[in-house]
């Protein structure tokens, strides 16, 4: 059969997105691929319809709970009901169900932490996979943007899976962390389609204010101005939050905030409300956009500092999938770049806690992971994050046996020492996009090593000239008032289904 006609019989759709029949062609071929596309040509459809045409499981490695959620709950949209996320969200009854009945699934999502228990990968060894998938493949590279330790384990995992045919894709991967993405899953042969990261349809546009006043003043006067729907970007759920009330107290009542700290309810409750136009801004940390398919957002603006030029890449892309004209603003003040400082530094133990914890552990020729997870409260008493003690764990795990615990602390110093070089330095890559004269889409390619492939983009950026007003709402497009009644009795229906589906 076609590739068009399956596209239509299971998913409703005419024709493929740019680089989606290119990517699915080379899976069905037995090549092993590795995918760049931009942010809103539908990734997951490059394992979707694979997966009605290969025998055997499509397993999927994603990174988020809440965007692997969002794909499975995509999936049964389509009447797929033989897909499962392996993840926090199942009970322990649960998991045991679907751990016993894993052979009768088509499509397997799972968290790369997961694949480490061993009764787990012990099932997924049963199992005839048909594709390994690893979606938001640059968290391999510890030279992408986000590393996740686990992440880099996957070649070893799939060859304890008997090295099946893969498919990596990314939307924001440079040069470098492309080739260690390949080499990290110990492929030589990897067919690579790279699309350009340009979106020629998003005018790209930074403007400068002077202090925190002024930023959220003019934060809200845009947000009024502009039309809708739109994503409002901040670094801090406390701040989403705030200004979420603020945008509802200066009159656009149909405002929410999201972030990873709300709850499952709230998280779909809002998504569905966004998507079906029932809210006009959304004020999000990076927790929101990824599978949130939504095809006609006109503005995303960036109330905070992005980290690093390819999440902000990735974030704007959410706007103007539907080909049509939409904007992508980000508010600059002096000293911005403290908080993305602040916030990378966060993220990885500091090295005054990595001294404490090992001045708490016995001093054993070869520490062992079991020694160290009987050790209570350390990560209370060291004040660790969930992602710091992880990183630490991980390690303890890896090196067990192999180094003694000053050899160990000393590996755990070293990473910690060469994550905080390469988060500086992409902080400072995105500052200096922001105070450059020189044409930003320009720069964006240059920082991809990417030739330009559109000769001429209309609205291009503030420095080429963007006419700020042609993406303003009109007058009379008002806002319809926001019936909460309807969409607790919607949020039951979507629950009930999903419960049903188990």
């Amino acid at each position: 059969m076609k590739l068009e006609l399956l596209l239509k019989k299971h998913f409703g759709y005419q024709t493929f997105r740019k680089g989606q029949e290119e990517v699915i062609t080379s899976i069905l071929s037995g090549k092993h691929t590795l995918a760049m596309l931009p942010t809103g040509t539908g990734k997951s459809m490059c394992y979707q319809l694979p997966g009605y045409c290969l025998e055997g499981q499509i397993l999927i490695i994603s990174p988020l709970l809440s965007l692997m959620q969002d794909q499975v709950e995509q999936l049964m949209k389509f009447g797929e009901k033989r897909v499962i996320g392996l993840n926090s969200f199942l009970s322990s009854n649960e998991r045991i169900q679907a751990l016993r009945n894993l052979n009768k699934y088509k499509y397997i999502f799972i968290s790369p932490e997961m694949l480490s228990v061993t009764s787990i990968l012990a099932k997924l060894q049963e199992l005839s996979i048909a594709l390994f998938v690893v979606d938001e493949a640059h968290c391999i590279s510890q030279w992408g943007y986000d590393f996740r330790p686990d992440y880099s384990k996957l070649g070893e995992v799939r060859k304890k899976l008997g090295n099946p045919l893969t498919l990596a894709l990314t939307a924001t991967a440079t040069k470098k962390v492309r080739e260690d993405i390949v080499r990290s899953l110990n492929i030589n042969d990897m067919n690579k389609i790279e699309s350009t990261v340009d979106r020629p349809n998003i005018a790209l546009y930074v403007e400068k204010v002077n202090d925190y006043h002024d930023k959220q003043a003019r934060m809200l006067e845009l947000a009024k101005q502009m039309q809708k729907p739109g994503i409002i970007y901040f670094s801090s759920k406390k701040v989403a939050e705030q200004m979420a009330l603020l945008l509802n107290d200066q009159g656009i009542s149909n405002t929410m905030a999201y972030h990873g700290g709300l709850d499952q309810e709230q998280r779909i409750l809002i998504q569905q409300q966004f998507i079906h136009g029932q809210l006009d801004v959304i004020c999000a940390t990076s927790a929101f956009g990824m599978g949130v398919n939504k095809e006609n957002i006109r503005f995303v603006m960036h109330y905070h500092m992005p980290m690093q030029l390819e999440s902000y890449l990735q974030e704007i892309g959410r706007a103007g999938r539907d080909g049509k004209a939409s904007i992508a603003i980000l508010l600059h003040s002096p000293g911005d770049e403290q908080l993305p400082l602040q916030l990378a530094e966060g993220e990885i133990p500091s090295l005054q806690q990595i001294d404490w914890l090992f001045a708490q552990i016995p001093h054993e020729t070869r520490l062992t992971l079991s020694t160290f997870d009987s050790l209570k409260n350390l990560r209370e008493y060291g004040g660790f994050s969930e992602i710091q003690w992880r990183i630490v764990h991980d390690f303890i795990n890896s090196y067990q046996g192999q180094l003694d615990s000053e050899g160990l602390k000393r590996t755990i110093k070293e990473f910690v020492e060469e994550r905080l070089i390469v988060k500086r330095r992409n902080i400072n890559h995105m500052k200096n996009w922001i105070c450059s004269r020189l044409c930003r889409r320009d720069l964006l390619l240059d920082h991809f090593e990417e030739e330009k492939i559109y000769e001429k983009t209309e609205s291009c950026c503030d420095i080429c000239g963007v006419v700020l007003n042609q993406y303003e709402a009109p007058e009379n497009d008002l806002p319809q008032p926001l019936n909460k009644e309807l969409w607790q009795d919607y949020l039951a229906g979507i629950l009930l289904s999903s419960e049903m589906s188990k």
